[in-house]
């Protein structure tokens, strides 16, 4: 192993420790003040509460949208199995505990996620699934994902990265130097997708999946019932331990924006839902569509206890398209196989250059 390789395994164990923590305990992200006691959340003409956007334009690479192999995949025709029929939804909503290991150091996170496409791809954190990202490099360290829907007496399921926004990537790259990286859920989301059993079982023919709702949320959306679901998790959690899942009826309290004058982020109010683990969990609306994926904590002392914040599928549908040219409905079909061959192929040596030139 290189000095190089050794030298990003070590910034990156104090890196993922502070990542583990957003994870696994869903950190608070979004302050509402300024350093110098200013209002940082003010409203825009839109009636949107504003949250800085931390991406530049520069930030949004072509590197998928110029890959001419991945964009074969996300058109190419594949057989996509009818989902099974959704009894309760919280079957297709799954944890995902990962592990990260290296040389010197075991790293573990928990995190939510839901499946959106019968052939088992999954949309959840990008700041869950990076460990999978980072371990495409293969030099870095090893990555093992395990994955446990909501369902009973299911088996736990292997998962591989299908997609993570290179702008993600490029916007936190930086951040592996800094010993409390902070952030706003913005563009915080990763496809995975299950590959096989953990005991070697065949795959179900289908999985359950939630439908989502990538329309705009309209003003006076606030005070409106949703549904939350998460695997949240106690701070005393050991490896391996399975969690049990909770589903809580809340509503939202708030809408933001990362200055694109639509709702991108909304908040909902306290629940059981909220606390560490949940991240990636769905939020559904009366009609049972996903309409946005919690990715922070709220502001306890405005929204109550467990009050969290959730990027809206209509924020992940149009950034998604930025940066592959495709909606999320297409990006979650099409050759998953040939897709992920694709990503890794293009974002994992993209990953390890922005790391190697951030140390240098």
């Amino acid at each position: 192993m290189s000095i190089l390789t050794g030298i990003v395994i070590s910034i990156l164990s104090v890196y993922l420790a502070f990542t583990n923590t957003l994870a696994g305990y869903v950190s608070t992200w979004l302050p509402t003040t300024t350093t110098d006691g200013n209002e940082l959340l003010t409203k825009q003409e839109s009636g949107l509460s504003l949250i800085p956007s931390r991406f530049h334009p520069s930030q949004l690479t072509t590197i998928l949208r110029d890959s001419n192999t991945f964009q074969r995949a996300v058109v190419a025709e594949a057989i996509t199995p009818p989902p099974r029929p959704l009894l309760d939804p919280r079957h297709a909503v799954v944890n995902i505990a990962c592990t990260f290991t290296t040389d010197t150091a075991i790293k573990n996170t928990t995190g939510t996620g839901f499946i959106v496409d019968g052939s088992g791809v999954i949309l959840t954190n990008a700041h869950v699934a990076q460990y999978l990202l980072l371990a495409e490099t293969n030099a870095l360290g090893k990555a093992a994902c395990r994955v446990k829907t909501g369902e009973t007496d299911t088996p736990h399921y292997h998962a591989e990265l299908l997609y993570l926004p290179p702008a993600w990537i490029v916007a936190n790259a930086a951040l592996i130097t800094e010993a409390v990286p902070m952030g706003t859920g913005e563009r915080d989301y990763a496809l995975l997708h299950i590959t096989k059993t953990t005991d070697g079982s065949p795959l179900p023919a289908s999985f359950p999946t939630l439908p989502f709702n990538a329309e705009l949320l309209p003003q006076g959306t606030q005070d409106n019932e949703v549904f939350a679901i998460g695997f949240p998790a106690p701070e005393n959690i050991t490896p391996g331990s399975d969690l049990s899942i909770v589903a809580a009826t809340t509503t939202i309290s708030e809408l933001y924006t990362f200055g694109s004058n639509y709702a991108d982020v909304f908040s909902i109010r306290g629940s059981s839902v909220g606390a560490g683990g949940s991240s990636g969990g769905p939020v559904l609306d009366q009609s049972g569509n996903v309409i946005g994926m919690i990715t922070t904590r709220g502001d306890d002392d405005v929204d109550g206890t467990g009050s969290l914040r959730a990027i809206t599928i209509s924020h992940i549908h149009r950034t998604i398209e930025e940066e592959t040219g495709f909606p999320l409905s297409r990006n979650v079909r099409g050759d998953i196989a040939l897709r992920a061959a694709a990503f890794k192929e293009t974002v994992a040596p993209f990953l390890l250059t922005l790391l190697t030139s951030e140390l240098n």
